[in-house]
């Protein structure tokens, strides 16, 4: 996926986010925020979006990481 697509998608780059980016789901809008981590995949705060493991995906509607939209504050 890339921009021309769907604007604002993260798509795997992790150049388009620095460690403290938040990032949306483009399915169901939660917002995966590195200050907080999260609960469901026992992901510790302060891990940033780009270190979290492959095999993640959106806890609430299990979208997958490449799905993801930079949430512009």
């Amino acid at each position: 996926m890339n921009d021309s697509f769907f604007a604002g998608s993260y798509g795997g780059d992790n150049a388009k986010i620095d460690p403290m980016s938040r990032l949306e789901c483009r399915i169901c809008w939660h917002v995966y925020d590195p200050a907080e981590g999260d609960d469901y995949w026992q992901i510790l705060p302060g891990t940033p979006f780009a270190e979290l493991p492959a095999h993640w995906s959106c806890p609430t509607c299990d979208g997958s990481k490449q799905g993801f939209m930079v949430v512009n504050d």
